[in-house]
């Protein structure tokens, strides 16, 4: 998402114009624009119909606007709140019809905050990083782990935690949390996850995978370690060897450590909150060679004051390298804490700025 730039040279007539073209979110604030045939003033991403050029005229801002006789917009509201502020509220209120534990649909989420169902949907995804139905699911499915972890009946639970009574609710429980729900009251009991040990640039590698996808990749210095690793993940599944078929998906996933700039297709099974789902898919779109710091992060999701909690989102990611959490640093550029060590985190960064420069 574009944030608002703060621009070393006053800009002109035809770039204030090209970014109402462009409806370009990050000129809010810079400038409004005024229509002469509508006597109306807007910010430079409205929404509405574009104007003509010749009946446009530009001001610093909207008091400047509103002194030479011209309207606020009721669609874009330039005299109110920042417009950031404004999107990311929409997206909370929408958050909040999405805890309840009523169904409703994406075009009831778009008409409570006033938006296209299109619209909607884009800035939903483009703030928390999932789309509103994966959001609910997530939540419902964080509700669940709670209510299982209380040791609850799994069917309470289910009902609890916001999945209707049907069994194609419960399917997507199960979807949500890896297995079935009584597996993971149970700890995982009768689940099946098969993994695989594997030697890399980074040591000793396990790469685990239930039946929805790659679930943990890990790092060690011994295969000892990551053995007990894994059974503190799942404490009650099955682990097994994988065959030699899912080898094959091994060598993927190594040459992705060795090289992450290679592709990545296998699918994972990502299990996790709503927030740290939100923070996984954020740093999944960190390229090769670049960082960014816990704050940026948290600023990226929409939520500036939830530094450390992204900190713990990152400490608790089980997929090395696939989510990228070696490539968050510190404010002043420093390395800060890594899962796997800070010498492998250090390694990584410096092969990933060899390979870039």
């Amino acid at each position: 998402m574009k944030t608002a730039t703060t621009f070393a040279m006053p800009l002109t007539d035809e770039q204030r114009w090209q970014a109402v073209c462009e409806r370009d979110p990050a000129y809010d604030g810079q400038f409004v624009f005024a229509v002469r045939t509508t006597g109306i003033c807007c910010r430079p991403s409205c929404r509405s119909r574009r104007p003509l050029r010749g009946n446009v005229r530009f001001f610093v801002d909207v008091a400047s606007a509103l002194a030479a006789g011209f309207r606020p917009c009721k669609r874009c509201q330039p005299a109110s709140i920042d417009p950031q502020q404004q999107r990311l509220r929409k997206v909370e209120i929408a958050c909040d019809l999405l805890a309840q534990e009523s169904a409703i649909t994406l075009d009831a989420l778009a008409d409570a905050v006033g938006m296209s169902r299109w619209h909607f949907h884009r800035l939903f995804k483009t703030v928390t990083g999932l789309t509103p139905k994966r959001w609910q699911l997530a939540f419902r499915a964080r509700r669940l782990r709670d209510a299982l972890s209380a040791s609850q009946k799994v069917t309470d639970a289910v009902l609890a935690a916001g999945f209707p009574d049907s069994s194609s609710y419960y399917r997507q429980a199960d979807a949500a949390l890896g297995m079935t729900a009584r597996q993971y009251r149970d700890g995982g009991e009768s689940a099946t996850v098969y993994y695989a040990l594997s030697p890399c640039s980074l040591g000793r590698c396990l790469v685990a995978q239930s039946e929805r996808g790659i679930c943990a990749i890990l790092l060690a210095d011994s295969d000892e370690a990551l053995l007990a690793e894994l059974r503190h993940i799942f404490p009650r599944a099955f682990c097994e060897p994988g065959s030699e078929a899912y080898a094959i998906e091994v060598e993927q996933v190594i040459r992705h450590l060795d090289n992450p700039a290679t592709p990545f297709t296998l699918p994972l099974d990502l299990q996790g909150t709503a927030f740290q789902l939100q923070v996984w898919n954020a740093l999944r779109a960190i390229p090769p060679g670049q960082t960014v710091s816990y704050q940026a992060l948290a600023e990226r999701i929409g939520r500036p004051a939830a530094v450390r909690a992204v900190a713990s989102a990152c400490a608790a990611n089980k997929l090395a390298i696939v989510v990228p959490c070696h490539r968050v640093v510190r404010a002043d550029g420093t390395r800060s804490g890594y899962r796997w060590g800070p010498a492998r985190k250090a390694q990584l960064l410096m092969k990933e700025s060899d390979k870039e420069s």
